[in-house]
């Protein structure tokens, strides 16, 4: 029998100012097309998190009055269910706010200080100017084709990552985490974080891939069936010579 990907959604309804549901659906569309099975849960405001019942976790953006309740929130009742079921190996995918909440803080540029729950080693400070435009990244996870990550960024946080996490990718168009060192994203074992919007999977279905392949990796699958991602990887190859004429004035 066919596994079923169990994903779990955070906040869906405060941490999605920038449509970012579009990942679960694409997700979702890539295991029914292979015959898998696709289980979607939420987890808001007050829920706990049951680390073994989900393979996958997706958190994407919000507004700041929102992104203040989240970061509260998580440190109550999810911080130690999410880095139990990291632990276990299921696998995290955050966007944007998302991103900022799962490193040790995020900073205001009032000097407020709201908690992450440290599950990666990155802390974020806002800063004056907003990062807005294209993005093209050279990705570091292994065995990507193409070798590229798309996708739109806008934000003021500067993420810094710390010793324990590694890039998402090298920025060759836009201004990554911080617009200073040349990074986008963190990875760290399971956890996958970013300021890539757009959304994010739907011009990067190598990205998704890798996603589910992982997820559903400690249930025995190591190989997934290919697709016809004709569409997709137009959607790709058509950010990536619109981001060119950016890459000049760097």
């Amino acid at each position: 029998m066919a596994p079923t990907l169990r994903v779990c959604s955070l906040y869906p309804e405060l941490m999605n100012i920038y449509a970012d549901r579009g990942n679960i659906a694409v997700l979702r569309a890539r295991c029914q097309w292979r015959g898998l099975g696709f289980e979607l849960a939420a987890a808001s405001l007050g829920d706990a998190v049951d680390p073994t019942a989900h393979d996958l976790f997706y958190m994407g953006g919000g507004q700041d009055r929102d992104q203040a309740l989240v970061a509260r929130d998580m440190s109550e009742n999810k911080r130690d269910g999410l880095h139990e079921a990291a632990a276990r190996g299921a696998v995290v995918l955050a966007v944007c706010g998302g991103y900022q909440l799962l490193g040790h803080y995020y900073q205001t540029a009032e000097g407020e200080r709201f908690p992450g729950i440290g599950l990666i080693d990155v802390r974020t400070e806002a800063g004056k100017k907003r990062f807005i435009g294209d993005v093209v990244v050279d990705t570091t996870l292994e065995d990507l084709k193409p070798t590229t990550l798309v996708g739109f960024e806008n934000h003021s946080g500067r993420t810094f990552l710390g010793a324990g996490a590694r890039a998402l990718g090298r920025v060759r168009v836009g201004s990554g985490n911080n617009g200073g060192d040349g990074t986008e994203g963190c990875v760290q074992g399971g956890v996958v974080g970013t300021y890539l919007h757009g959304s994010l999977l739907p011009k990067n279905p190598h990205l998704a891939d890798y996603l589910i392949r992982r997820a559903l990796s400690r249930r025995g699958m190591a190989e997934l069936a290919p697709l016809d991602d004709s569409i997709e990887l137009a959607a790709h190859a058509k950010i990536l010579e619109r981001a060119q004429p950016r890459a000049g004035e760097r």
